[in-house]
């Protein structure tokens, strides 16, 4: 009786079904996006090309160096749309990323030798669709690890990832976006197995291989992997004692013993973790310090001493004033973050931002609403559940500050940088739209909406302009909401069934309603 009262135990066994569905739809959307996309129209790919290339055919890691950002040509190029005309040789600026991800690409360079360029192109950028497919596996476990009795918020968070068009845009191009997010993902997945069964000597060593693994990957997630390993490391030691394992008998009658004990286990973690993550990626750091001098280590004080042009945060607050340069910010982030294509230059059509903007924003109730129950009690979680949560929170958080902090520097309001946190992110969404399904939710959601109907018709009746795009919106999300309000037990997955087709059309009309078209020479 209580397996047919229990929706989610009905839908468990077809979850690697969907699961499957998820993951060949997005191979299928990325092979699109790779083999669509015009050559060099995705930010920065010129330049992460010249690297796997000069990699494989110099067997040795290129030099950043005066002259390889060169501004004038980049933006003339990016006008002419990378005419075969015009080389591309003189874009090396992301000289000084770390070799990781290009040492596997400069292979697949070397193994389509006897291709054509552009085939040899295409292949490199299948290559990046794989790895983000396996980031999606990968955080499909991170959430199934986590919440293993929500099958739904499993498939949810994945479909969410899977389905962004700017991600799918960006995986299927040269750069070394998808590695960072597959290793991060990995990264993750080792924090939540530690926090749900405790520390141990194997899982330090796993966390501090795939730690080092992401300092030779992409500079810009260090803080992310930091944090994520820090709280990894506040775990609970494991109760049983093995060869391989941190644990110390607690005595219950002396806690400042076991509290010692304890304290001893983490540094251990810690210094595990920090020693291989250090063997592994120190010979980099000490070259980069031979090459570019002092302790720039990371090539950044070289990088920012060569990219003159660059628009930088101080020049463009001047220009537009603190709140203008915060509009710009958020709005620009925004749009960027869901489909502003090529170099970020094609934008979508404004109703489809208004689409997106109200989903985002049903999301963003829908967490608060989720947040506002579990702290009332009224949903629980167990202790390991609630550390992950934070641990998720916090790689969104530490991704966040990570990109607020390179725009202090420069101006680069690009959402991509985001997608570091986009399995989190994908939780969360996944959180939103259970609490946005439940019956009681939705029935005050539509209410809600429907008054956002009356009060927008009003103003339009009284300004002389109706706004009938967001009338039909508000609308359609009344209707959605409505019918999970007012439905049988067991329709969020329906629903959520309808919104993922729905965002893959959405990924379909971005690639051939505005990027193909847009980019074409």
């Amino acid at each position: 009786m209580t397996k047919l009262n229990n929706p989610s135990h009905h839908h468990r066994d077809r979850t690697p079904i969907a699961l499957a569905v998820i993951l060949a739809c997005y191979v299928l959307l990325g092979a699109l996006y790779a083999w669509q996309t015009p050559l060099w129209q995705t930010p920065d790919e010129p330049a992460h090309f010249n690297y796997v290339r000069y990699l494989a055919e110099e067997n040795r890691l290129p030099v950043l160096q005066y002259g390889d950002y060169p501004h004038e040509y980049l933006e003339e190029i990016k006008a002419a749309r990378f005419p075969p005309s015009m080389s591309i040789a003189p874009l090396r600026y992301e000289s000084h990323q770390p070799p990781l991800y290009y040492v596997l690409a400069a292979v697949v360079y070397r193994a389509t030798a006897g291709l054509g360029a552009d085939l040899r192109i295409l292949i490199l950028r299948l290559f990046s669709v794989l790895l983000g497919a396996a980031a999606l596996w990968v955080t499909y476990q991170v959430v199934r690890t986590s919440f293993p009795e929500h099958p739904f918020v499993s498939l949810a968070a994945t479909a969410f990832v899977a389905t962004v068009p700017m991600h799918l845009a960006m995986t299927a191009a040269i750069n070394n976006d998808a590695l960072a997010e597959l290793l991060l993902a990995l990264l993750l997945w080792q924090a939540v197995r530690t926090i749900r069964e405790g520390l141990d000597r194997r899982r330090a060593l796993a966390m501090g291989i795939l730690m080092g693994l992401v300092l030779l990957t992409k500079t810009t997630v260090y803080v992310v992997g930091a944090g994520v390993v820090l709280l990894a490391a506040s775990s609970k030691q494991q109760a049983r004692s093995s060869g391989r394992q941190y644990a110390v008998a607690a005595d219950s009658q002396k806690p400042t013993i076991a509290r010692r004990a304890g304290l001893w286990a983490r540094v251990q973690y810690l210094a595990v973790v920090v020693g291989v993550a250090a063997l592994i990626a120190l010979p980099f750091f000490v070259r980069n310090a031979l090459v570019y001098g002092g302790l720039d280590i990371l090539g950044w004080q070289r990088h920012d001493s060569i990219v003159a042009g660059q628009l930088r945060t101080s020049e463009l607050i001047a220009q537009i004033g603190l709140p203008g340069f915060l509009q710009r910010l958020g709005l620009t982030t925004f749009r960027s973050f869901w489909a502003q294509f090529g170099w970020m230059g094609v934008l979508v059509d404004e109703r489809i931002y208004l689409a997106l903007a109200l989903w985002s924003a049903l999301l963003a109730a829908g967490v608060a609403m989720a947040l506002l129950r579990l702290w009332r009690g009224r949903r629980r979680v167990n202790a390991a559940q609630g550390r992950i949560l934070l641990l998720l929170a916090a790689a969104i958080g530490l991704t966040l500050l990570t990109y607020l902090g390179y725009n202090l520097k420069f101006v680069q309001h690009q959402g991509r940088y985001l997608f570091a946190a986009l399995g989190p992110l994908g939780v969360a969404a996944a959180f939103a739209l259970r609490e946005l399904l439940r019956p009681r939710t939705a029935r005050l959601g539509t209410a809600m909406l429907l008054l956002g109907c009356a009060v927008l018709g009003v103003h339009g009746i009284v300004a002389g302009h109706v706004f009938l795009w967001g009338m039909l919106l508000l609308l359609a999300a009344t209707a959605f909401l409505a019918s999970a309000g007012w439905l049988t037990v067991g329709q969020p997955w329906a629903h959520a069934a309808l919104l993922y087709g729905a965002l893959l059309g959405l990924d379909w009309i971005c690639l051939f309603n505005y990027l193909v078209p847009a980019l074409r020479l």
